[in-house]
């Protein structure tokens, strides 16, 4: 038999290894299935060590009818013979299946890094209607009319529609005859992205499509400000940005325009950007409001729901394909100039933030999905506020700039003795701004990571 040539010694979201065939190779096949596919290799402990199988045409058969019989809709897994080190090996290949969840006895499975998470009843929901090519925002809302719609504010769509150009709409069409005709109503009954884009009351229906605001002290605890920001998906957005602008500082730069130029605590624009992409791409059937939390030295923006079936972390870091979960949604905020289709925005995010001098925002799946800004605190404003001297402030933006500050840096920059510098940088590390590396004659300074 020919030597294989080698899988990844490690695990991930599309290999698996086991020892010998058992009933969690049902289930890593059922969530490969639900996820992107992938392989499970027999022989192979899960940390990479070949131990070998015994191996023949019976076991392929038994493997494959227990996998099979296990699972609805049914996976046809293709096995192999390999050998791997000497010793003989099965992979048992399983396709992403194109009808979706598979369960195994009644339960479901997804992928999660190198591990199998069992769903939750919203998720099995969303997979479903994704894998049809579905969305839960675009499903009637029960117990509705359009007389709960509010025709004003679908009337501002279509005035901003038109001012984009994305979408046409002609003078004399009636506001139902266009949500009609986007699908954003089924007959004389609202969708669910029609209530959270133009609804009168959309909280009684929906009592959780909500932003919740606080302003919190320099430890985190204390609420300074608060406030449950209710209204349409746009005025949400609105609302919370004016809540944001009133609570974060804002700098007057002058430039030698006549205008002098504003600097925030965080850029607005990927605030806003952020907010935006947390109301459109929220999970809404999750019992929880959008959070803004802001504290001494950080903003956060989390939603409910992890990244939408399709997209993963590592991804949504790189140029990649839209996934939508709400296409109602995101179809009407693309249509008055919101959002884009392309899956810029988290880029966007990025750029912004970068060419604001800011750290790159932190984004995140816990418990939902969040993106976090932090404060430059080592420009000179919060340097001066922090009390540091001209001499320190001087060290710790040469460091910044260069990575690194050594005694004899700080003797030239600051014209100072060796052990003034020795005593100005050791107060650095003591305030917890510089961290100290290597010994003796090698000793530098470093701007000391922050958690």
């Amino acid at each position: 038999m020919p030597e294989s040539p080698a899988p990844a010694l490690h695990e991930s979201e599309t290999v698996e290894f086991k020892e010998s065939f058992d009933r969690e190779v049902v289930v890593s096949a059922d969530a490969l299935a639900n996820t992107r596919g992938g392989t499970i290799f027999i022989g192979i402990t899960d940390r990479g060590n070949v131990v070998g199988t015994l191996i023949g045409t019976e076991s392929f058969k038994a493997w494959a009818n227990t996998i099979s019989q296990s699972t609805e809709p049914r996976i046809i897994p293709e096995i192999e013979e390999l050998s791997r080190d000497g010793r003989a090996v099965a992979a048992i290949h399983i396709r992403e299946n194109p009808l979706k969840p598979v369960s195994v006895r009644g339960r479901c499975y997804r992928r999660v890094g190198a591990s199998n998470r069992a769903m939750q009843p919203h998720e099995i929901a969303e997979m479903h209607l994704q894998s049809v090519g579905r969305s839960w925002d675009l499903t009637p809302a029960p117990n509705t009319t359009f007389a709960d719609l509010d025709t004003a504010k679908i009337a501002d769509y279509i005035r901003k529609a038109n001012e984009t150009g994305r979408r046409n709409i002609a003078a004399d069409e009636s506001p139902q005859t266009v949500l009609q005709r986007i699908g954003l109503v089924d007959g004389n009954t609202p969708t669910w992205a029609a209530l959270l884009l133009f609804g009168n009351d959309l909280q009684r229906s929906l009592s959780q499509a909500t932003i919740h605001c606080g302003l919190f002290d320099a430890d985190g605890i204390s609420v300074l400000d608060d406030r449950m920001v209710r209204g349409t998906i746009i005025e949400q957005v609105n609302d919370a940005m004016e809540f944001i602008r009133k609570n974060i500082r804002v700098a007057f730069v002058m430039t030698g325009e006549p205008e002098r130029k504003q600097v925030w605590d965080y850029p607005v624009e990927a605030l806003r950007e952020a907010v935006i992409n947390a109301a459109c791409h929220r999970d809404y059937t999750i019992s929880s409001a959008v959070e803004i939390r802001i504290l001494g030295d950080s903003l956060k923006i989390w939603s409910p729901g992890r990244l939408a079936t399709g997209i993963t972390l590592p991804e949504l870091l790189t140029p990649h394909a839209s996934v939508l979960r709400n296409k109602g949604i995101a179809q009407v905020l693309y249509d008055i100039g919101w959002i884009e289709r392309w899956g810029g925005g988290i880029q966007k995010i990025r750029i912004t933030s970068e060419a604001a001098g800011i750290p790159e925002p932190v984004f995140q799946e816990d418990q939902g999905f969040s993106v976090t800004f932090r404060k430059d605190v080592f420009d000179r404003n919060n340097l001066v506020r922090a009390g540091l001297s001209e001499r320190q402030i001087s060290a710790v933006l040469f460091a910044k700039e260069t990575g690194k500050i050594t005694n004899a840096d700080y003797q030239k920059l600051a014209d100072v003795s060796a052990a003034t510098a020795r005593r100005d940088l050791k107060g650095l590390v003591d305030r917890n701004i510089f961290a100290m590396k290597g010994v003796r004659k090698g000793i530098f300074y470093i701007i000391k990571p922050r958690q």
